[in-house]
C-alpha cells in the first residue's frame, strides 16, 4: 500500500492538505517517498487532564498536534520519526478506555482510542509501518525509553517524601528520569541527560543519586579500559636508530596525556487504502 501511494496525485493533496491546517506553525512534511496513510483524532493523557489530539500517520513519521478548528486548523505540532517508536497496550482505567502507550527515547505519553475496534487499528498499522521502516534501514528496535509523566491529578502528595502535600502555593514538579510527580525539595537537582535535553533537567533526589553514581561507575569503566593505553604509552622507547638530539626527557613531554476526555463524538479515524 505505501509503494503504491507514493508520489501519487491523491497521496500529494492529502499531504498538503496537512500542511495547510498547521499553516505557518508546522514544519513542512511533503518529502519524495512519503506517504500519508492514516489520520485521526485520539485523547492524549497531559499533564493536567486528557485532551482531544489530532493524529496523522505518515510512513516514516507520526505527527500530531492540537485542534483548533477540526480539519482546517491545528498548530503545536509534534513529529516523531516512526524508527524511535514503541508501543505498548494498557489497561482501562475508570477515566480512560482503549489505552497503550507510543514511547520514544525524548518522550512517552498515553493516548486512548474511543473504541477497542480503532485501537487494534492504530496500533496495527504503526507496527506495520515501524517494522517496514527498521527493515529498510536496517536499525535495531529502539531499547531505551523516556518515562511518560505521571498526571498530575494521580497524586495530592510528593510520590517521593510522601509528606509535602500539593497546594495553590505548593507546586507540582515532574522528575524528568522517572516521571514521579514530586515537590520542590524532593527535585532540587538537575541532571545532563543528552537524550532528552541539550540542558541539564530537573530530576527527583533518588534518581538523581542513581544517574550519579551510572555516572561514575562509567566513569571507572574508561579509566580501566585506558590504563593498558597509557601503560604502553609510558613505557615506548625510541629505536637506537633516531638519531635526534633531544634527550628521553623532552621526547616523553612531546605525548599527550552523557482528565478525562473521552467523548466518542469527537473521536474518529481513517487509514487511507
Amino acid at each position: 500500500m505505501m509503494d503504491h501511494l507514493a508520489n501519487t496525485e491523491i497521496n500529494s493533496q492529502r499531504i498538503a492538505a496537512v500542511e495547510n491546517c498547521f499553516g505557518a506553525s508546522g514544519q513542512p512534511l511533503a518529502l519524495p517517498g512519503r506517504v500519508l496513510l492514516g489520520e485521526g483524532i485520539l485523547t492524549k493523557e497531559c499533564r493536567k487532564k486528557p485532551k482531544p489530539r489530532i493524529f496523522f500517520l505518515f510512513n516514516d513519521i507520526l505527527v500530531y498536534g492540537s485542534i483548533v478548528i477540526n480539519k482546517r486548523k491545528y498548530n503545536s505540532q509534534h513529529i516523531i520519526p516512526l524508527e524511535d517508536v514503541t508501543l505498548e497496550t494498557l489497561p482501562d482505567t475508570l477515566q480512560m478506555k482503549n489505552r497503550w502507550m507510543i514511547k520514544t527515547s525524548k518522550k512517552s505519553f498515553v493516548v486512548s482510542a474511543a473504541s477497542l475496534t480503532e485501537r487494534k487499528e492504530w496500533i496495527s498499522h504503526l507496527e506495520e509501518c515501524i517494522k517496514h521502516l527498521l527493515t529498510k534501514t536496517g536499525r535495531q528496535p529502539c531499547t531505551e525509553h523516556a518515562a511518560p509523566w505521571i498526571p498530575d491529578k494521580a497524586t495530592d502528595i510528593c510520590m517521593r517524601c510522601t509528606q509535602t502535600k500539593f497546594s495553590t502555593l505548593t507546586r507540582r514538579h515532574h522528575c524528568r528520569k522517572c516521571g514521579f510527580v514530586v515537590c520542590a525539595d524532593c527535585s532540587r537537582q538537575r541532571f545532563l541527560m543528552p537524550r532528552l535535553s541539550p540542558k541539564p533537567l530537573r530530576v527527583c533526589n533518588l534518581c538523581y543519586r542513581q544517574l550519579l553514581a551510572e555516572k561514575k561507575k562509567e566513569a571507572e569503566v574508561d579509566q580501566r579500559q585506558m590504563g593498558p593505553i597509557r601503560s604502553a604509552v609510558q613505557g615506548y622507547e625510541p629505536s637506537s636508530g633516531d638519531d635526534s638530539d633531544k634527550s628521553d626527557d623532552e621526547k616523553a613531554e612531546q605525548w599527550p596525556a552523557d482528565t478525562e476526555f473521552y467523548t466518542s463524538e469527537v473521536s474518529w479515524s481513517s487509514f487511507h487504502s
